[in-house]
Parts: structure tokens; sequence; C-alpha cells
């Protein structure tokens, strides 16, 4: 493996762990939401986290050299249930509606924890790449941030009202 800094290194290994357990939690929120629409949301949730984790490995292997990263950086330990999931499994016990209203507040608990890793992971490395790609991930988790706010706020009936379209999705939670 190339020498970097042991920073970049500790967010390449947190970066990854935290993609593989925003996975496994947004799959399993779907598999526990009965509504479509809620589901739909949840799997392409999943799916986004599994293209960062395609292109952290894509970056990394050109930053590294190969691919021998993986198994220095990454423990084997990921396998196993994420926290996140183990707490959703817990709340979603509760009645059938408020179980899904906490599946969404737990993925934007998850989404704002995403935001400022990746923010902090951009500005900690010295590596131009790595700093842009933390960057552009954390823009797109602030847009699934917004994502679940509104879908949060349409479920709860909270939020704003508007009277036209005057606002767009554009991830600036």
């Amino acid at each position: 493996m190339s020498k970097i800094s042991k920073d970049t290194e500790n967010a390449i290994r947190d970066a990854i762990i935290l993609e593989i357990n925003g996975r496994k939690f947004f799959n399993h929120a779907a598999e526990l939401t009965n509504h479509p629409k809620g589901k739909k949301m949840f799997l392409h949730l999943a799916e986004e986290e599994v293209k960062h984790l395609e292109i952290f490995s894509k970056m990394f292997n050109e930053i590294l050299g190969g691919s021998d990263w993986k198994k220095e950086l990454i423990p084997d330990d990921v396998s196993g249930e994420a926290p996140l999931v183990e707490k959703l499994k817990e709340s979603m016990k509760l009645e059938d509606r408020k179980g899904e209203v906490e599946a969404l507040r737990i993925g934007m608990e998850l989404e704002r924890n995403a935001i400022t890793f990746f923010q902090e992971a951009a500005a900690a490395t010295d590596d131009p790449v790595a700093k842009k790609i933390f960057l552009e991930i954390s823009e797109e988790e602030k847009f699934h941030f917004d994502l679940l706010q509104a879908q949060y706020d349409s479920v709860t009936g909270t939020g704003f009202w508007l009277g036209s379209a005057e606002f767009q999705m554009d991830g600036k939670w």
C-alpha cells in the first residue's frame, strides 16, 4: 500500500464503514416499511450508498495503487449488523405508522452525521482528489437529508405549507 497520511487512512476506513452501515440501514428500513413509495425511497437511498462505495473504491484504488488497501483498512466485523439497524429494529417494533416515522427520523440522523463526517474528512486531508470526493459526497448526503426531511414532513403533516412550487430539492439542507 502506498504511503498516505494517517488522517486520510482513517477517513477512508470510516467513510467505507459509514456507507456500508448506511446501506444496511436503508435496506432494512425498506423491508419494514409498508408504504410502497416509502419502500422505494429507502431502496433508492440504499442504492446511493452502494454508488458511494464504488466511488470510494475507485478513488482509493487510484490513490493507493491497487485494491490491497481493503484488506488492511476495512475491519472484518463490518459484516455484522450496523448499530443504527439495531436501533431501527427496536423502534420499528412500535405501532405500524410510528415505526416508519421513526425510520425517517433515524435516517435523517444518519445523513446529518454523514454530512458532518465528510465535511470534516475533506478539511482534514491534504489529498486534492480525496478532498474533492469527500465534498461531493457531502453534497449528495445533504440532498438525501432534504429528501428524508420532506418525506418526514409529509408523513407527519408538519413543515411548511407552500402555495406554489417556488422551491426545489437542491441539497441545501
